[in-house]
This record gives C-alpha cells, sequence and structure tokens, in this order.
C-alpha cells in the first residue's frame, strides 16, 4: 500500500465530489442520490434534507422567522399556498432558492386543528347501516357547514382560474359528466416525482365513493380516460403507466374527486391502505356488483382508519366499540 500521500480528511471529500448523474429522487424531493467521482473513481453520494428543529418553541419561532422571499401560488377562501425560502442555518444567511412549499389555513377551525394535530389511529369498518344511520348524516351536517365553498369556487369560475389546466364538457353534449384539474395545493408545481393533481367533478349528487353505483362505471371510464390523457397533455415528460388515479374515503370534503399522482411518489399516509381507494378498483368492484345499475358503494362493508381527535371517532365508532349506541345524530 502506497503511504506516501496522508488520507484525505472525510470531510473534504463531498467538495471533490464531482456530480455526472441524478440516479434518484424521493421523499417527496426531500431526498436525492447522485452518481459522481473523485479521483476518477465513482461514487454515489446521498442528500438529505434535515428533518425540521423543533425542540422548543424558539426553536420553531427561529425558524419561522428566518423564512423570506415569499411567493404566493394561490389562494382560495381559507386557504393559502406560498413558495418561500428559509435560514439554511450555517451561516445566518438566507437561501435564493425556494426550499419551502408552505400552506396556510387561515381563519382555521377546530376541525382543521384536529386533522392536523398528531394523534392515535383506529382501523373501523363502516357498514351500510353505520353509514346510513350515522355517517351519511355527518356528511350532510358537513355540507351545510360551508365547507365546500372553496370548490364550488373553482367550479365556477370564481377562483384559481388561471390554475386549471384542463376542463373538460363531458363530451357528447353530457354537461353531468364535466369536470376540471388543477394542481393539489400540496405540490409545488414543478417536481415531475412529486406530481399531485385533483380532477374535480361538476356534478353535485355524488359526495364520496359511497354514492358510486353500477351505472356510473360508463362515466368513471370516461373520467379516468380524459384525466389520464390531460395529465400527459399538460407534462409530456410523463406516460399514462406512470400515473397513479385514487380516491380518499373518508375524504377531506365531501365532493367528489379524484387525485393524480406521479406513481413515483413515495406512498405517505394519504396513498396508503385504509385511506386510499383506486380508480380502477373502484370502476372493477362496480362492474362485479350483482343486480342492476343501482347496486352501490352504499351496500358493502367500507374499512379504513381514523384518528382519535375526528369527529367519526368520538361521535360514531367510539361508542359503537364500547358497545353503545351513537350519542347524538347530525340530521
Amino acid at each position: 500500500m502506497d503511504t506516501s500521500n496522508p488520507p484525505t480528511a472525510p470531510e473534504a471529500l463531498i467538495s471533490q465530489f464531482q456530480v455526472t448523474k441524478l440516479l434518484k429522487q424521493d421523499q417527496a424531493g426531500r431526498r436525492i442520490s447522485l452518481l459522481g467521482t473523485i479521483n476518477n473513481e465513482q461514487g454515489i453520494l446521498t442528500a438529505e434534507r434535515r428533518a425540521f428543529a423543533t425542540e422548543s418553541l424558539d426553536t420553531i419561532r427561529a425558524f419561522h422567522a428566518a423564512i423570506s422571499r415569499i411567493k404566493n401560488l394561490g389562494d382560495n377562501d381559507i386557504y393559502r399556498w406560498y413558495l418561500a425560502s428559509s435560514s439554511n442555518g450555517t451561516n445566518g444567511t438566507t437561501n435564493q432558492t425556494a426550499d419551502l412549499k408552505l400552506n396556510l389555513i387561515w381563519p382555521c377551525t377546530a376541525s382543521h386543528i384536529k386533522k392536523y394535530s398528531d394523534q392515535q389511529l383506529h382501523m373501523v369498518t363502516e357498514t351500510p347501516a353505520v353509514y346510513a344511520n350515522h355517517v351519511r348524516p355527518y356528511m350532510r351536517a358537513k355540507r351545510e357547514e360551508g365547507r365546500l365553498n372553496w370548490v364550488f369556487n373553482v367550479l365556477e369560475g370564481r377562483t384559481e382560474q388561471e390554475d386549471v389546466i384542463m376542463r373538460d364538457d363531458g363530451g357528447q353534449n353530457r354537461a353531468e359528466d364535466a369536470f376540471l384539474m388543477l394542481p393539489d395545493l400540496n405540490w409545488d408545481r414543478e417536481t415531475m416525482g412529486s406530481l399531485h393533481l385533483l380532477a374535480l367533478v361538476q356534478r353535485r349528487d355524488i359526495w364520496s365513493l359511497r354514492d358510486l353505483k353500477k351505472g356510473h362505471v360508463p362515466w368513471l371510464k370516461y373520467l379516468r380516460e380524459r384525466v389520464l390523457e390531460g395529465t400527459v397533455s399538460m407534462y409530456p415528460g410523463l406516460e399514462r403507466d406512470q400515473l397513479k388515479l385514487y380516491v380518499h374515503y373518508q375524504p377531506t370534503y365531501y365532493h367528489f374527486h379524484v387525485h393524480v399522482v406521479n406513481v413515483m411518489l413515495e406512498a405517505g399516509t394519504t396513498q396508503s391502505t385504509g385511506k386510499a381507494f383506486g380508480l380502477e378498483n373502484l370502476i372493477s368492484q362496480l362492474e362485479m356488483m350483482d343486480g342492476d345499475e343501482s347496486a352501490s358503494m352504499a351496500d358493502v362493508d367500507l374499512t379504513y382508519f381514523l384518528g382519535e381527535a375526528n369527529e367519526l371517532w368520538t361521535d360514531i365508532f367510539e361508542p359503537l366499540k364500547q358497545g353503545k349506541q351513537p350519542g347524538h345524530k347530525l340530521e
């Protein structure tokens, strides 16, 4: 072994690394693996953004104070989203690139606070009877609270029209099949690996997947086909088989919509079993149902998870677990 030259300090290797290729980007864009060379020998460098420092309220406030170069991407009702820069945490300077995606809900409700708080999860099975007697009235109450104002603002052309990437009138003069697509507020609108779009249907009679019937299969197939066509047309670097379409149950809001994501986007909680139901699987399930076109997803058991702060848990499923009748109806 040649010992004439002292070994390179580990810290110096990073600056000597010559990048030649991006190998992979994951963790919703927070981790990258790079191929490169040091002294003409190949190596792989993986870089990951560190977790937010949250050890004290002062630390969190310092992070907030360092946010700069804020650019609004859009707003609708109480929802706003931004790109911004943060302190790099080393010398007090500010990054010149937008390394933060910010979402602001203001003014928020107690329900928002519950949704975004850390909480224990439970798997529940919603039978057709529980749905009809308790969950459906809950949905109706939430719709009547005005929680869909932002959706109707988009559908009726009052807000976010500059963000709409596709409008479809339903084809063959079928206005009830119409829908539009726009970026999900959690997507930075740049990173294709984390692409996330929403397809909002114009019709208002379908609150969730529970309202889907066998007779809706032709419409759902049309919706799927047009969503795929529109997405690959808007983003030519993507192919149809690189896209995943799903719906949530329970959804955040009770107006039927389809999520469109890059299949490479890491499946966090919102894409996991017990939350996301694949659109193609729903179509197949409906097609295979016994009965005529009125056969419905309202007639099957659905198993999904709920947080302990969720009203569906506290008011319906926790009492049922304890052998009690849910205490109040929300009709």
